[in-house]
């Protein structure tokens, strides 16, 4: 029974969609398109497949696609490697079949990553989970990203603050980013490449349903189905107390294991960076609050 097209369709249906015959030189000589984007049989051309193949593949009533033909799709689709790797973990998860969500450990601070954290005084640091929630902080990554909010609420499970819904949810941390849409759009996409990953994780889905219900812009962004890793964004902040500071959050490592991540700040005038960036955490998807790993 066909239950839809499922994540992989969905996102690939989304990037069709956008991709336009002029961006790839197709001619159309003036004819009407009734859909935007390109054709399901233009994008199999290009990829070198059936139509008709590609077809129940969108449409989620094939889950064997070939690690090859999922390169020839994200070719097709001008998807870069992060892309191409969320294509391959979507493919994974529906040949495994839905076999319903799972509530996953508490994620906890290793006593290596709080020792480390323990020791940046001079700079400031946020360790997030792989769903942003923040597991901890020293003084100074209090300040600058949440001063507002109680020091010691990482401390405890049930009441952790979670980055992603301060950005879209919480008026003071919308207020610190000059640039707040992009903020924005970088932590829903690396919440996409997260659920790629995690199509199981009953907390994540939550979280995610959560956001799409409460704020309207997080239900547009996620539904543009972007995946972008995280791994050295610039971002400009307001902030009450010091003023325009652009930070440029760094993460270290690859996916499978667990890293240390950190940044560091400039002053947006170009001087010398008064403080540091955020970081200590897991894979190379969390730099900066919003987006996060998996400490250990």
């Amino acid at each position: 029974m066909n239950d839809g097209p499922g994540r992989l369709g969905a996102f690939l249906q989304a990037r069709r969609s956008r991709l336009r015959p002029d961006d790839i030189g197709l001619k159309t000589y003036g004819e009407r398109r009734r859909v935007p984007g390109l054709r399901r049989e233009e994008l199999a051309l290009l990829a070198g497949v059936s139509a008709s193949y590609y077809t129940r593949l969108e449409q989620g009533q094939s889950h064997n696609a070939s690690p090859e033909i999922l390169d020839a799709l994200a070719r097709a689709l001008g998807l870069d490697e992060s892309e191409r790797r969320h294509v391959h973990d979507l493919a994974a998860s529906g040949a495994r079949g839905h076999k319903g969500l799972r509530r996953p450990p508490e994620e906890h601070l290793s006593d290596a990553t709080r020792h480390l954290l323990d020791a940046l005084t001079d700079v400031p640091a946020v360790v997030l989970g792989r769903r942003t929630d923040v597991l901890g902080w020293n003084a100074l990554g209090h300040a600058l990203f949440a001063a507002h909010l109680p020091a010691e609420g990482p401390d405890h499970a049930a009441g952790r603050p979670n980055m992603a819904t301060l950005v879209f949810l919480d008026p003071d941390t919308r207020a610190l980013y000059a640039d707040w849409e992009t903020k924005a759009r970088t932590v829903v996409a690396n919440l996409r490449e997260v659920a790629g990953r995690h199509p199981d994780d009953a907390r994540l889905a939550s979280l995610i349903g959560e956001l799409t219900m409460r704020s309207a812009e997080f239900g547009a962004m996620w539904a543009d189905h972007q995946v972008r890793p995280c791994d050295a964004t610039p971002h400009t902040m307001d902030h009450p107390l010091i003023g325009a500071v652009t930070l440029t959050q760094q993460a270290r490592g690859g996916r499978p294991p667990p890293t240390r991540r950190g940044g560091a700040p400039a002053p947006a005038g170009g001087g010398r960076a008064g403080g540091g960036g955020r970081g200590c955490g897991r894979p190379a998807r969390a730099p900066g609050p919003g987006c996060g790993g998996s400490p250990r």
